[in-house]
């Protein structure tokens, strides 16, 4: 299936659960029936969350751009460099991931594309790789970053939706990447692999 379908890492196995998005199990209350499971190294992983209503990018717990949820790309995924644009910038960013009654549900990574010589907001809005998998708010809650103030602030005047990603500041960076391919490793989540395109 091209939008793939919503598994738990068991090891190394994929168990597939009965629910068609990573918003409906939420939403589902968390729960869901377990079907067949597949050897992990023979599954392919998609972003965790495929259509995300909005996705927020903060460097500080109060200040934050909205970045291009169109713009969602699965590891491993090719990044298309902007016209007339040489090298590009990746931003590795632990990324909360909101769930049902608007509470911070889990965290994965997200590997945000540059390209510092145009300007913004064109510079940010081109490639967004997120994955390769989501660690429960039970199991990993990234270090060095207010995420109830962030999501509070989110909050602020307005709400949120299951699905919705909160980025923080980057804890790897790759500069002036060319084309070829490239990996930032963000544990204990894994690591964001991708190619800038010739």
């Amino acid at each position: 299936m091209q939008r793939g379908w919503v598994g738990r890492i068991d090891g190394d196995r994929v168990v597939h659960l009965a629910a068609q998005t990573l918003q409906s199990f939420f939403t589902g209350g968390g729960a869901a029936r377990e079907h067949a499971s597949y050897p992990l190294d023979a599954s392919v992983l998609l972003a965790p969350v495929l259509n995300p209503p909005t996705v927020r990018i903060f460097d500080q717990e109060e200040q934050f751009v909205f970045a291009n949820a169109n713009a969602i790309a699965a590891p491993g995924a090719t990044i298309d460099r902007p016209a007339g644009v040489a090298t590009v910038d990746v931003l590795l960013r632990p990324t909360a991931v909101i769930g049902a009654d608007e509470e911070l549900a889990g965290y994965t990574l997200l590997a945000e594309a540059r390209a510092p010589s145009l300007p913004p907001p064109k510079d940010r809005d081109f490639a967004l790789l997120l994955g390769p998998s989501m660690l429960t708010a039970d199991e990993w809650v990234p270090d060095g970053f207010d995420w109830d103030a962030a999501a509070a602030y989110a909050r602020l005047n307005t709400g949120l939706r299951p699905g919705d990603l909160i980025a923080g500041p980057p804890t790897a960076a790759a500069y002036g990447l060319g084309p070829g391919g490239f990996r930032l490793d963000g544990p204990p989540v894994g690591a964001l692999e991708g190619r800038i395109a010739a």
